[in-house]
């Protein structure tokens, strides 16, 4: 992986460099959706197996191909590797690598949505995700493939709904500092794929997916919005995020209007725990940001470092994070605790950014921003952001690096970080310095990660 920040690049031929660049490998090498569907998919002979599921595959007519999220090539990758000229057909949205650079068999159908807000990629993207299942009968199995941003990437509006509204509610939704839970909470009530509606689609085939989440704790009703599982949630718990956020007289008016219905009993609910479309559906957790961060802590203790796994469960408004771990840095600095030097404490989840501003960046660039002050004269110390997908927010980093010389390199260039921060700019601050961090779309999404180091 080349990452693309100067800061990083001046290490280039040093221990800390390669070492760096190592343990962020092993965060992609843990992370790779192609490898964890064959981990979790073998053949031998006629059975085949799913998670700790064994299945005989001369009980099934035609095995279907089905993929949603950022990471749904690679994972159907990993599927025809196992399964190979087996798989009869298939159909996959994801949000890059359309095209002749993607090697897949001609059976399987390949198409690009839109992310972060659904649109009419995303809308043309169901249509014809509902149009390849309604063919699915008794006798099939469908392996489904979902990762994280398929709740943007496939989009089908329920009756009385139209896309405008939806992409409308989700610039709302995403400036205001909601979580992703309650995002799709919201989605689900809203469209006809998400809370279950795919396996509804799907139904009566069998049901089999493979799930690579990029949500805190892993919750499979969230992830994606829930495509294929019983969802938790109700109407009721729909509009209270709009209530909670005060968004009730902003939102769309169908929008409200159908989800009050929806209180009222009007309007069926989301697919629920006994729901016939789900029986006998298979459901296997192939890849996390748990599993990413704890890759990322052994490399670091291999390559030398005193390592803390601190949280996979980092939430709260990204430049107040961001500040609070380089309050830690200091501490560590100061005292040697929690860790003495050299020292590598690693978080992952997922933070959020209310908006204020009009500039351009994301939680990851937000959070290192918001670190910038408190490192402000620290010696050999450094944070970086990252967002596993390679994308963060609206601008084209992973994320960003912080030492304790940024504040005084900006500086003297005239940039004012709590101007930035206001603004919501913190990707132009950080390319002013040289100091992105840009992998480009990486093909995967488990969450985002930071490194603090003390060297």
């Amino acid at each position: 992986m080349i990452l693309q920040t100067g800061r990083i690049r001046s290490l280039e031929g040093s221990s800390r460099g390669s070492g760096i660049h190592r343990i962020l490998d092993a965060v992609f090498e843990s992370a790779d959706p192609r490898l964890a569907v064959v981990r979790n998919l073998k053949l031998d002979g006629n059975r085949l197996t799913v998670g700790d599921t064994e299945l005989l595959l001369e009980a099934y007519n035609r095995i279907r191909l089905v993929g949603l999220g950022k990471a749904s090539v690679a994972m159907a990758q990993g599927a025809l590797e196992v399964l190979g000229d087996r798989i009869d057909d298939g159909y996959l949205v994801s949000k890059h690598a359309v095209g002749d650079s993607v090697d897949l068999p001609e059976q399987v159908h390949l198409v690009q949505g839109n992310h972060p807000v659904p649109g009419e990629g995303s809308l043309n993207a169901a249509l014809g995700l509902e149009a390849f299942l309604g063919d699915s009968r008794k006798g099939d199995m469908v392996l489904c493939m979902i990762s994280g941003g398929g709740s943007s990437l496939a989009s089908l509006p329920a009756e009385g709904v139209s896309l405008g509204d939806i992409q409308a509610l989700t610039r709302l939704l995403l400036s205001c500092g909601a979580s992703i839970n309650e995002i799709n909470t919201l989605r689900k009530h809203l469209d006809r794929i998400k809370g279950g509606g795919l396996a509804r689609m799907a139904a009566p085939a069998q049901l089999a997916t493979l799930i690579l989440s990029d949500v805190i704790g892993n919750p499979l009703d969230v992830i994606a919005s829930g495509p294929t599982v019983a969802d938790e949630s109700t109407y009721a718990e729909a509009l209270g995020v709009l209530e909670k956020y005060s968004l009730s007289d902003k939102a769309p008016e169908e929008i409200v209007g159908v989800l009050q219905r929806g209180v009222r009993g009007e309007l069926p609910e989301t697919v629920k725990h006994g729901g016939s479309c789900l029986e006998g559906g298979i459901h296997v957790l192939v890849g996390s940001n748990q599993a990413a961060v704890e890759a990322a802590v052994a490399q670091a203790s291999e390559e030398g470092f005193n390592t803390l796994l601190q949280t996979t469960s980092l939430q709260g408004e990204a430049s107040r994070v961001g500040f609070l771990l380089a309050k830690q840095l200091r501490e560590l600095d100061r005292s040697g605790q929690p860790l003495s030097r050299p020292a590598c404490i690693i978080a992952g989840g997922e933070t959020t950014v209310t908006l204020h501003g009009s500039g351009l960046g994301g939680r990851n660039t937000e959070l290192a921003l918001g670190a910038a002050e408190e490192l402000a004269g620290l010696s050999d110390v450094m944070l970086i952001t990252l967002a596993s997908d390679g994308e963060d927010g609206t601008g084209d980093a992973a994320g960003a690096v912080v030492t304790g010389d940024t504040l005084a390199e900006a500086a003297s260039l005239g940039l004012d970080p709590q101007a930035y921060l206001q603004d919501n700019d913190s990707y132009h601050f950080f390319d002013s310095l040289g100091d992105l961090l840009k992998t480009g779309p990486t093909g995967t999404n488990v969450n985002d990660l930071v490194f603090l180091f003390a060297f």
